[in-house]
């Protein structure tokens, strides 16, 4: 760690665009260092607040399972193996259908069994949802009750991720109070992880409390009280104050204003990179994008805009997936750089993300000092989307997770490298990438399906497709109050039984 990280700073207040932001109020507990084991409570500073009433079937599904309220039939672990969870075993009888047997000493929140009749309206609420979870993307799985603690999915054609669908928060196990017939869903009191959602307060705080019915070894602490805090210079100055014990995703410019300890990065499964437009301007030419490539310099960008504070793997899967470095071999081209003298270029972002328009700046400089002439377009995503993925620009810097909702990288090469993929930036159409996704995803997880990544993404690197810029990490904050607090690289996992105070 950087020694800046141990710069102390005595201010409890964080200065926002606006002004000051007084932090005093607005947490909705206290550090629960103090008392016995049995009461504390921990305190979290949480990045968004909630948009849909913390609907499994919405992007809020990740406060769900990160304050462990809501479960899944299986797990997906931080080594990208599944593993039980709500179901204690599963087996493919065919090309299309699996069986899956059921833990039988679970009990819902709100005091109702956990069987396959409530697995397979779980699982019914999903598919019916508009939209329906990413997860099932691409399929139509059907569920039916096959014994009392054992459901039987089938899906309408081949599948090998079945497990690993399962394993997306938006498929959580819910108790049949939590739907409505409106298509809602409410998981105050209905999942059945060992805390309960106990109280929302619209998009501001949340309340949990222990779940002392918890079907494994119930939680250490007494609760949770979360506080949704959009500014990331509130969140770390709610860490400085003491007024949250943890805080997610502290931002670059915030690391050093942290006490020594403070800070701890995860590397994450999130790549930014330099996506060229294969099929239309300039970077048609395979000549040009090797110019281009040869002009990229990432580990000035690192040091520069990250501080240091991410990774460059020399691929599209970064260090958080832990096969990717031990597979890969060279990903080099073998086309020569074309000499580009005053070849124009217009390169677009968006500025949700705060990093990516400082990153185009950087790659203007070095494309610049090798012949380009850039423009740059920066602008908000939703007014973007549409024309990066209708290839209206040369280039485009984006940051994508390289997991998506399966933990399968794959599906991420799939989507947006091959020719019927849905965020197909780089307009690549490749027969030969083609035939590697498609003869990955006839495998199931493991290591054959892992090689067939790793060639995807040796085919689409060595034709200079898109340019990895940085494999991100991301700091979160602890205050150092409680110990065995979840530092997960898939960020599904935050506040955990074992999670207790400091001796």
């Amino acid at each position: 760690m950087n020694s800046k990280f141990g710069r102390r700073v005595a201010t409890a207040c964080a200065l926002t665009a606006g002004g000051a932001l007084a932090l005093t109020g607005c947490f909705s507990g206290g550090s629960g260092g103090g008392g016995s084991t049995d009461d504390a409570r921990i305190s979290v500073a949480m990045l968004q607040p909630p948009n849909a009433g913390m609907s499994p079937f919405s992007d809020d599904i990740g406060k769900l399972t990160r304050l462990s309220i809501a479960e899944t039939l299986v797990n997906l672990n931080t080594d990208l193996e599944i593993e039980p969870m709500l179901a204690t075993e599963w087996e493919q009888t065919d090309d299309t259908t699996w069986v899956f047997t059921l833990r039988d000493d679970v009990t819902f929140q709100d005091g109702t069994p956990f069987t396959a009749e409530t697995v397979k309206n779980s699982l019914d609420k999903a598919v019916e949802a508009a939209p329906p979870p990413r997860a099932l993307n691409g399929v139509e799985i059907s569920t039916e009750v096959t014994g009392e603690y054992e459901v039987t999915i089938t899906t309408d054609a081949p599948d090998a991720l079945i497990p690993n669908r399962l394993a997306s928060g938006q498929l959580s196990m819910f108790a049949e109070s939590a739907y409505g017939d409106d298509g809602t869903v409410n998981p105050e009191g209905t999942g059945t992880g060992p805390f309960v959602l106990t109280e929302l307060n619209g998009t501001t705080t949340a309340t949990l409390d222990r779940f002392e019915d918890y079907w494994d070894d119930p939680a250490i602490l007494a609760g949770i009280d979360v506080s949704f805090v959009p500014d990331g210079a509130a969140r770390a100055a709610a860490i400085r104050s003491g007024e949250a014990d943890v805080a997610e995703t502290i931002p670059v410019s915030q690391v050093s204003l942290l006490d020594e300890g403070q800070a701890h990065e995860v590397e994450m499964p999130r790549t930014t990179m330099l996506a060229l437009n294969n099929s239309d301007g300039p970077f048609a030419d395979p000549a040009v994008r090797a110019a281009a490539r040869q002009a990229i310099d990432a580990s000035g960008i690192i040091d520069s805009v990250y501080e240091g504070q991410a990774d460059f793997s020399g691929g599209l899967l970064g260090p958080a997936i832990p096969w990717a470095a031990d597979l890969r071999g060279d990903v080099s081209s073998d086309v020569a750089p074309a000499k580009v003298d005053g070849v124009p270029i217009t390169i677009a972002t968006y500025s949700d993300r705060a990093e990516n328009p400082e990153i185009l700046v950087q790659l203007e400089s070095q494309l610049e000092a090798a012949g380009f002439e850039v423009t740059q377009d920066v602008r908000e995503y939703i007014s973007l989307e549409t024309e990066m993925l209708d290839g209206a620009f040369d280039a485009v810097v984006y940051s994508r997770g390289t997991l998506l909702d399966t933990g399968d990288p794959l599906s991420f090469l799939a989507a947006d490298f091959s020719c019927d993929g849905g965020y197909n930036m780089t307009q690549l159409c490749d027969e030969n990438v083609d035939a590697i996704i498609e003869r990955g995803s006839q495998a199931e997880a493991g290591p054959e399906r892992q090689q067939a990544t790793i060639d995807a993404e040796t085919a689409i690197l060595q034709q200079n497709a898109v340019i990895p810029i940085v494999n991100e990490r991301v700091v979160q904050a602890e205050t150092g109050t409680f110990v065995d607090i979840v530092r997960d690289p898939l960020e599904r996992r935050l506040i955990s039984t074992e999670t207790k105070p400091a001796e």
